[in-house]
């Protein structure tokens, strides 16, 4: 089955780019394109995407705004902000109103499809500058040293990698283990550091 996407973007250029970028992925379908915030709240809910592509400059309002709107009419959609901004403070914004990635505009179509892929297989795709101000701007208490001494060796090294910006099918590369081998160890880091996503270990685990 296609994962469903739809498209919430105000230039037009890119929205046609996108949109060619979608019809060649023959696993992506985009269903809709919205140019401004309100438009999107009316067209985007009753399509229930799996996956919406936001900016966060819209004409009419904040994509930040908007992804936390959209998140609490749609709690099963993932919503990955597309943006040029670097803004360590619209990054945090928009994770902590339930963006699940964060993608500059500067990365390649096939980066942006390998995302949607991610994204739908519960990782938290982002562009590995932006990965990197993540951990360095928001810097959390650190897990007690009886969580960190509780993770085995392997769920470290995923940590690690997660940490440098890999997803989860580059991780499962590196450690030559499978993809669902990855979301595995993933999970049983999300208890022990009793977090609920991966930004969220990094952090803790990193801070």
């Amino acid at each position: 089955m296609k994962t469903t996407v739809a498209l919430i973007e105000d230039n037009a250029g890119i929205c046609e780019e996108l949109k060619l970028v979608f019809a060649e992925a023959p696993d992506v379908t985009c269903v809709s394109v919205s140019r401004n915030l309100q438009t999107a709240l009316r067209v985007v809910p009753p399509l229930a995407p799996n996956v919406v592509i936001m900016d966060i400059q819209l004409p009419d309002g904040s994509g930040v705004d908007g992804a936390a709107r959209l998140k609490r009419l749609l709690p099963e959609t993932q919503i990955v902000m597309y943006t040029i901004t670097q803004d360590a403070d619209q990054i945090y914004r928009a994770l902590e109103a339930g963006a699940s990635g964060y993608l500059l505009k500067s990365a390649s179509p096939e980066e942006l499809i390998r995302s949607i892929r991610e994204v739908r297989q519960g990782g938290v795709p982002m562009t590995p500058e932006v990965a990197r101000k993540v951990i360095q701007s928001f810097r959390r208490p650190a897990a007690s040293r009886s969580a960190v001494e509780a993770l085995t060796k392997r769920e470290e090294e995923v940590l690690e990698l997660l940490a440098q910006g890999l997803a989860s099918g580059e991780i499962a590369q590196a450690l030559r283990i499978g993809i669902e081998t990855v979301n595995t160890h993933l999970k049983h880091i999300y208890g022990k550091l009793h977090v609920r996503s991966r930004t969220e270990a990094v952090i803790k685990y990193r801070g």
